[in-house]
């Protein structure tokens, strides 16, 4: 998997949101992530005003292995 920008919510305060390969403008949809000082968050890349999941470091960084493509 790699990583590209994704724009921003239009909230005032911009997050670097960041968007898996795998969710293409004509393919299927993935998660968005953004990693403001003290926690990771986690959106749809199809509802980004929708809800967010918050995690912090430790927790984000425990997932990522069963996220991994192996």
């Amino acid at each position: 998997m790699t990583v590209k920008p994704s724009a921003g919510t239009g909230t005032g305060t911009e997050l670097k949101w960041i968007k898996s390969s795998y969710s293409t403008a004509d393919g299927p949809s993935c998660v968005e992530v953004a990693a403001p000082p003290a926690h990771i968050l986690v959106r749809d890349s199809k509802n980004p005003r929708g809800p967010r999941l918050t995690l912090t470091p430790t927790a984000w960084a425990a997932f990522l292995p069963y996220a991994s493509e192996r």
